[in-house]
């Protein structure tokens, strides 16, 4: 049995928290349950909100010592949920068990193993239920704006205080891109022309045909901005004009490559 006792900087004053009161009470329990302790870990004055606990981490690590991990409350080892839970995942996929000696959680019986599974459900309804608030939270302001809603910036642009902002080296390089399209060079032309320039995309890595694809498709260059199939128009910079973006896009539809391409056409309302 590993034996887990926490106090925080805050807890010290408050009676019952004390890692003497813990340890004492714990041993007691193993006593009268005939269990033997194989290790004590202790973890003075370290918050409970993450796993950056010196003797959490080695208790951990010392998994092999022990066959269970017993804590008088569920809170002395996590107090964050999704932490707690991928605690129990781990101790699952280890075949060890978690016991509480105040809740009377033990997962070696059935009965315990019954509460964790309600508690690992009401906990995933919890993570769930925040998803979908903040999933329409984000849906809103993708209709509405004003700024960008979950965004990674595309080459030609930085995020600055939730807004799109030129860059104007990498601009160039997308206008470039729609020029040569428009003047009927194949996505792999454009790549190896760009790469014969030494010219790069935005994770520093050589150009190919689908890259130059993914920037000739993006509305964000004519100032839209996508997002979970809303698209409206934004404030940021355009490189090209509504009408330049739909004639390519026409272009891109009557080319081979794009009968094996996912995405499905768009057409923007200048």
């Amino acid at each position: 049995m590993a034996v887990y006792t926490r106090v925080s900087t805050e807890d010290q004053a408050k009676e019952g928290f004390s890692l003497s009161a813990q340890k004492e009470r714990l041993e007691g329990y193993c006593l009268a349950r005939g269990w033997e302790v194989a290790a004590l870990y202790v973890d003075d004055g370290h918050s409970g909100r993450n796993t950056r606990r010196p003797a959490y981490q080695r208790m951990i690590e010392e998994r092999d010592r022990w066959d269970a991990i017993l804590v008088i409350k569920m809170d002395r080892i996590h107090r964050n949920a999704r932490n707690f839970m991928e605690m129990m995942d781990q101790l699952g996929d280890w075949e060890k068990d978690f016991v509480s000696a105040t809740e009377s959680l033990d997962t070696s019986t059935a009965m315990g193993r019954f509460v964790m599974d309600i508690i690992q459900r009401i906990a995933q309804l919890e993570s769930e239920q925040i998803g979908e608030r903040v999933k329409m939270g984000m849906a809103q302001k993708a209709k509405a704006g004003p700024g960008i809603v979950g965004y990674q910036p595309p080459l030609g642009y930085e995020v600055s205080a939730g807004n799109l902002i030129t860059i104007g080296r990498e601009a160039s390089i997308v206008r470039e891109i729609f020029r040569r399209c428009e003047d009927g060079s194949t996505l792999e032309e454009i790549a190896a022309a760009l790469n014969d320039e030494g010219l790069r995309t935005k994770r520093d890595t050589e150009w190919t045909a689908v890259k130059v694809y993914h920037i000739l498709h993006n509305p964000v260059y004519a100032g839209f901005l996508r997002w979970d199939g809303f698209l409206r128009k934004a404030e940021h910079e355009a490189f090209v004009s509504a009408e330049t973006f739909n004639e390519v896009q026409a272009r891109l539809r009557s080319r081979a490559l794009l009968a094996n391409a996912r995405a499905p056409p768009i057409v923007l309302e200048a």
